[in-house]
């Protein structure tokens, strides 16, 4: 009973800095406005990047993979691998649909890789070198977010230990399913590509 109370507190924690928003956070501090007033409304790293700060963006991408790579190892740490995979999974659900915003997060790309890498980082490397060869082909993000996130379960099936499979396929159906505009407007032609305004 002690270590499933001890769980739960943990995938809380978890969850609650997952939901910190830190793209808000940081606009806000440097005084940008906010993100979700401009191009896709989204508080991700990718959004930031549109208010013309690139040290906004770049701290966003890295406090918002930070926040699922702590989760991970802190987990791991505490109660072995099941640990770091629920770690993972609840600051990934803690991004998504964060307390603090009414749980109207954003489409979790940066935090899926720090959980991939916090979990199994080869997978990480792999789904780095997927997102980057597909957005340089295409030049659009999203088509490598949404690229890297469906190959990684696969990968870490192959290279994880027990139930990374499992996380990693929440994780990448909750990523297809937040970017399901994206999808419709690349089968349509209108996906914006890096450095144009998103609808």
């Amino acid at each position: 009973m002690i270590e499933i109370a001890a769980l739960i507190g943990f995938a809380i924690a978890a969850y609650l800095l997952g939901s910190v928003p830190f793209g808000l956070v940081v606009t806000r501090v440097m005084g940008l406005g906010d993100p979700r007033d401009i191009g896709s409304g989204n508080i991700g790293a990718t959004n930031v990047l549109r208010t013309g700060s690139k040290v906004a963006g770049g701290a966003t991408l890295l406090l918002d993979a930070l926040k699922g790579l702590l989760p991970v190892l802190v987990g791991g740490w505490l109660f072995g691998v099941g640990g770091a995979q629920l770690g993972g999974v609840a600051a990934f659900l803690g991004h998504l649909f964060p307390i603090w915003l009414r749980f109207k997060g954003g489409k979790g790309v940066a935090t899926f890789f720090g959980v991939v890498f916090g979990l199994v980082w080869p997978v990480g490397l792999m789904a780095g070198a997927i997102w980057l060869g597909v957005a340089k082909l295409t030049r659009i993000s999203s088509a490598g977010a949404l690229t890297a996130s469906a190959s990684a379960p696969l990968f870490g099936w192959l290279l994880g230990p027990d139930g990374t499979f499992y996380a990693l396929a929440l994780i990448s159906i909750l990523i297809w399913i937040r970017h399901g505009a994206n999808i419709k407007r690349i089968l349509a032609g209108r996906e914006p590509k890096i450095g144009e305004t998103a609808e």
